[in-house]
């Protein structure tokens, strides 16, 4: 089975290519790298949890499109947080964008980002190719 990269290797504020692809096509399944909540332009958002954990959830719609697929078919996060005490904030603005009836698998844990954001996530998707 081979595999696909999905999209261009992201650049950075300081315009430099990151070296690894946004996506990876697995057979029916999607492997998505950690998103941080950088903009369009490689910036990252401002403001608290709220606000980044929604910029990260946007691009890995994004992403996932790629793909043709969607946050539905998630069946697996990885959650990194800056801070522990935002859990709670995380998960409201986390659980708006997976519904009850599509709660994927998820592991959280606090940890030092490689960039200046209060969160990273990476999930893995399951999209039968049509």
């Amino acid at each position: 089975m081979p595999l696909e990269y999905l999209g261009a290797s992201p650049k950075a504020s300081d315009n430099q290519v990151r070296p690894f692809s946004p996506a990876v096509r697995a057979g029916d399944f999607i492997y998505v790298s950690g998103q941080v909540p950088a903009d369009a332009q490689g910036e990252i958002v401002v403001g608290g949890i709220e606000a980044q954990t929604r910029q990260v959830m946007e691009n890995l719609k994004s992403v996932l499109a790629l793909a043709g697929a969607t946050l539905d078919d998630v069946c697996k996060t990885t959650v990194w947080l800056q801070d522990a005490r935002d859990f709670g904030a995380f998960n409201r603005v986390y659980m708006g964008y997976f519904g009850a009836a599509g709660r994927p698998a998820r592991s959280t844990t606090e940890a030092r980002l490689m960039v200046d954001a209060k969160v990273e996530i990476d999930v893995v998707a399951y999209k039968p190719k049509a």
